[in-house]
């Protein structure tokens, strides 16, 4: 299994890598809406700065669908799905491999993200170890349940518009915990913060363990 997430996660960096999708286009989506929200909070600078770490995950979010849209569209032409299902790849190492892949670009993206913050809202990165932590446990989140919606999303003519439509509900306690987790951290307040972490690695745990279990079962249906 995990022997086959290595090569199915190297495989999709390699595309990524090569096409540039992520550079040209993701992060630059990601900052115009770090640079949009302080336009459209400039006159008030300590509105900017309270709703930093809201803002930095909801530009995750909307970046995080479309790292998966990417990641499932790599095999939407010439039957490259079909391949993928009869390469012999244990199904898990797959789900593993594509969310691995997805989850690796948004650490990059966060990493660039958490400078603009500091810059375009004045943001004191305070409480850099639970800042870190929430950082991995939502990632791994947002990657495992976007995976796995993904999959179900993948085989519908209406892929791009039924992905949001699906992930956006499902991923609000991450968006939820995470900020909070973010506005403990970066108001000194750790403490308050680690409760909000536990319930982003419950999360990431659960879809985790089902998309190991259910992924080859979402991967045959479409």
């Amino acid at each position: 299994m995990w022997r086959d997430a290595l090569l199915v996660a190297a495989k999709d960096l390699r595309v990524e890598a090569r096409s540039r999708v992520a550079t040209n286009q993701v992060a630059p989506f990601a900052a115009l809406v770090l640079v949009l929200f302080a336009f459209a909070l400039d006159p008030d600078r300590g509105v900017l700065g309270r709703a930093a770490a809201g803002l930095f995950w909801l530009a995750v979010l909307f970046s995080a669908l479309l790292a998966v849209q990417r990641s499932f569209a790599l095999e939407a032409h010439d039957d490259a799905r079909d391949g993928l299902r009869l390469s012999g790849l244990d199904p898990a190492g797959i789900f593993l491999g594509k969310a691995g892949a997805v989850a690796a670009q948004l650490a990059v993206l966060e990493l660039l993200l958490t400078g603009g913050i500091a810059v375009l809202y004045g943001s004191d990165l305070r409480g850099a170890v639970i800042l870190a932590v929430t950082a991995v446990a939502a990632t791994v989140g947002l990657a495992a349940a976007g995976t796995v919606y993904g999959v179900i999303a993948a085989g519908l003519r209406v892929r791009e518009t039924l992905l949001p439509l699906l992930i956006l509900p499902v991923v609000a306690p991450v968006l939820l915990a995470a900020t909070k987790a973010w506005d403990a951290g970066l108001s000194g307040a750790s403490g308050e913060g680690w409760p909000w972490v536990r319930l982003l690695a419950v999360f990431a745990t659960v879809y985790v363990g089902f998309g190991v279990l259910a992924f080859g079962a979402l991967l045959e249906e479409t």
